[in-house]
């Protein structure tokens, strides 16, 4: 649950996006499933905090960024990885 260096572009076109505009962002935070219900959810929430984190450390505020967790429940894509 720490963003890559590899995605350090687009951390920093997000967060350059959002210092152009006023609106807020929801971060989702996903898991496959592989682990207990409880567990993926846990590790989908350190997965968006992660993010809002690296948000955060390039200006944009706290305030306009949301975390959510999808944990297993909602997968994002198929795959174990």
């Amino acid at each position: 649950y720490t963003v890559k260096d590899q995605y350090a572009g687009v951390v920093r076109g997000n967060a350059d996006y959002l210092a152009n505009t006023n609106g807020a962002i929801e971060l989702d935070g996903y898991a496959d499933e592989r682990g207990s219900r409880e567990y993926n959810m846990a590790l989908g929430q350190k997965r968006a905090d992660a993010a809002k984190r690296a948000l955060a450390v390039l200006g944009v505020k706290n305030d306009r960024i949301e975390t959510i967790s999808f944990g297993e429940d909602k997968p994002k894509g198929t795959g174990h990885n």
